[in-house]
């Protein structure tokens, strides 16, 4: 499957904590911020991304803890520039004021100063 399509089915199969997060960014409603979800990049499909901030936002379930694919793919995502931010989906679901107010201070952080 080539990774449009995979994009394209995983936007219509997108976890609970995926539609809920993505309530809160779509439509510029996080500050006028542009993000798109289970957008292509390089090798990857990432699950949210905002180009001009160059940030990646990671949803994970259980089926991520200790991943390996997970540390090459952050690792080339961010010799590629971009910062990574990784929640798990329960803190998504329980605690998502404090899950927009991470993604705002990343975005606010000057690209120097973001933590990958």
């Amino acid at each position: 499957m080539h990774q449009r399509q995979f994009a394209r089915q995983l936007r219509q199969h997108m976890t609970d904590a995926e539609r809920l997060l993505w309530r809160l960014l779509r439509a510029h409603r996080l500050g006028g911020q542009k993000f798109r979800r289970q957008q292509p990049l390089g090798p990857y499909v990432v699950d949210f991304l905002h180009f001009g901030a160059r940030l990646v936002v990671e949803l994970d379930g259980g089926q991520h803890n200790g991943s390996h694919h997970d540390e090459r793919r952050d690792a080339w995502l961010r010799a590629q520039g971009y910062t990574v931010l990784r929640f798990w989906n329960d803190d998504v679901l329980i605690r998502a004021d404090d899950v927009m107010s991470a993604i705002w201070a990343a975005l606010d952080a000057p690209p120097t100063m973001r933590t990958n």
